[in-house]
C-alpha cells in the first residue's frame, strides 16, 4: 500500500487567502457558503487534501442500548410463583419453586421454600412436603414446619357464597334500614355473614324481628352466620328476668343463641325458666343446629407479635377470595384500632382482589390507624408485597 502523506498544517497565508475562513477564530464568516457541497480543505504544498475522511477510523456504536438493571433472582421466583397461584395455575407455580428451592438453598431464599411448603399443604401433597423438609432441615439446619393439611373438601354441590354485612344501631323494632340491609343480603347470597358486634341496644320487638329473620332464612335453607354472639347474649341477658313475664321475645332469642354457641347447660336452665313464667314449653335442644365457633376476639397491640389485654375484633378472610371489593372494611375499621385482619383461613386471593384490598386500606391508614394482617400464609403474603399491601400494613405469620 502506497503510505497517504502526512497532514499538514495549514498556513496562515491559507487562511487568510480562502473566503471562507473569517480571520483569526478560524470560524467561516456569517452567510458563507460551499457552492461545491463539499467540505472545504486547504491544499498541501504536493497538492493533496490534508484531512480526508477516509484516513480517520470511527468506532461504530448502536443507540440501541440497554441500561441492565441488577434484579435479585429471588425476588423474581417469588413474584412470578405468587402471580401463578393467584390467578389458580397452582402446576405451574408448583415447577417454578420447585425448580427455585434446588438452586437457593441458603439466606432469603428460605422464603421460597415457606411458599413450596404452603402450597404442598394447600393442594394436599403430604410425600413432597415431607420430602422437601428433609431437604430443608440439611440446608437451614433448623426444624422444618409440621404437616397441616389446608387442601379443600371436595365440594359436595354447589359452592356456598357468603356476603359480609355489618348490622348499624341498635336491634329495636323500627330500624327498618338493618333489617333492610339483611333481607337484601339474603337475596344476594346464600349465606350472610352478619357482624352483631358493634350491636348498639335492643328492644323485644327488635328482637322478634330478628329471631323471626332467622326462622325465615333457615327455612329457606340459607344461613345467617352470626358475629359478636358474645356480645348479642350479654344484651340479652339484661333484661331476662325470671318471674317477670314480659320481654318473651328477648327469651326466646337468648335460647337460640345458647343454641347456636352450644352451651346445653343453660340453656337448659333458661328454658325451665321461661317455662315457669310464661307458663308455656320452651324450644327445644337442637344437637344439629349447633354452629362452628365463630372467629373471634384476638389479641393485638402497637408491636403485633405481642400479646397484651389489649383486644380488638378480627376482620375474618377466608377460603378463596375473587374479585371482592370489600365494601364492609370501612366501616369495621371505624370501629377499630388498630386494624386486625386475620388471614388464618384464607387460602388464595386474586390480584384484582388485593388491589382493591389495598385501595381501602389505604384510605384506612390515612386516618392514623395501624393495619396488621394475621397469619396469612407465604403465597398470599407474597401477593400482599406485589401489590403494596406492606408499604401500608404489618405481616404477622404464624408462629411454627
Amino acid at each position: 500500500m502506497v503510505a497517504r502523506p502526512a497532514a499538514v498544517p495549514r498556513s496562515n497565508q491559507a487562511h487568510d487567502d480562502n473566503p471562507l475562513f473569517g480571520g483569526d477564530d478560524g470560524y467561516p464568516p456569517a452567510g458563507a457558503a460551499n457552492p461545491a457541497g463539499t467540505a472545504p480543505s486547504a491544499p498541501t504544498k504536493d497538492g493533496s487534501s490534508p484531512l480526508e475522511s477516509s484516513s480517520f477510523a470511527f468506532s461504530e456504536s448502536s443507540l440501541d442500548f440497554q441500561v441492565e438493571v441488577d434484579i435479585d433472582p429471588v425476588d423474581a421466583e417469588a413474584e412470578k410463583a405468587a402471580m401463578l397461584f393467584a390467578n389458580g395455575q397452582d402446576d405451574a407455580a408448583r415447577g417454578v419453586l420447585e425448580a427455585a428451592v434446588a438452586v437457593y438453598r441458603l439466606g432469603p431464599a428460605e422464603r421460597l421454600w415457606l411458599m413450596l411448603f404452603d402450597l404442598y399443604q394447600l393442594t394436599g401433597k403430604r410425600a413432597p412436603f415431607e420430602a422437601l423438609g428433609i431437604d430443608y432441615a440439611r440446608s437451614y439446619e433448623k426444624s422444618p414446619p409440621g404437616w397441616r393439611d389446608k387442601s379443600p373438601d371436595k365440594p359436595k354441590g354447589k359452592e356456598v357464597l357468603a356476603g359480609n354485612l355489618l348490622f348499624r344501631g341498635p336491634l329495636s323494632g323500627d330500624n327498618n334500614a338493618a333489617f333492610d340491609a339483611i333481607r337484601q343480603a339474603m337475596e344476594k347470597n346464600a349465606k350472610v355473614r352478619l357482624d352483631l358486634s358493634s350491636l348498639a341496644g335492643l328492644d323485644a320487638p327488635g328482637c322478634g324481628r330478628f329471631l323471626a329473620q332467622l326462622q325465615q332464612t333457615r327455612k329457606a335453607k340459607r344461613e345467617i352466620e352470626i358475629l359478636g354472639r358474645d356480645k348479642l347474649r350479654a344484651l340479652l341477658e339484661k333484661p331476662v328476668e325470671p318471674g317477670r313475664a314480659e320481654d318473651k321475645e328477648c327469651w326466646l332469642l337468648l335460647l337460640e343463641i345458647y343454641q347456636l354457641q352450644g352451651q346445653h347447660e343453660a340453656f337448659d336452665e333458661v328454658a325451665i325458666d321461661y317455662a315457669v313464667t310464661f307458663e308455656v314449653s320452651p324450644p327445644s335442644w337442637e344437637p344439629r343446629r349447633v354452629a362452628s365457633p365463630e372467629p373471634v376476639l384476638a389479641r393485638v397491640v402497637n408491636d403485633p407479635e405481642t400479646d397484651s389485654d389489649t383486644r380488638t375484633d378480627a376482620y375474618v378472610l377466608r377460603g378463596e377470595i375473587k374479585a371482592q371489593r370489600f365494601g364492609d372494611l370501612p366501616a369495621r375499621a371505624e370501629q377499630c384500632d388498630p386494624v386486625l385482619i386475620e388471614c388464618m383461613a384464607l387460602s388464595r386471593m386474586d390480584f384484582i382482589s388485593a388491589g382493591a384490598l389495598l385501595n381501602t386500606l389505604t384510605m384506612v391508614r390515612r386516618t392514623g390507624k395501624q393495619i396488621v394482617f394475621r397469619h396469612p400464609n407465604h403465597l398470599v403474603a407474597e401477593l400482599f408485597g406485589i401489590v403494596g399491601l406492606t408499604a401500608v400494613a404489618t405481616i404477622v405469620f404464624a408462629k411454627r
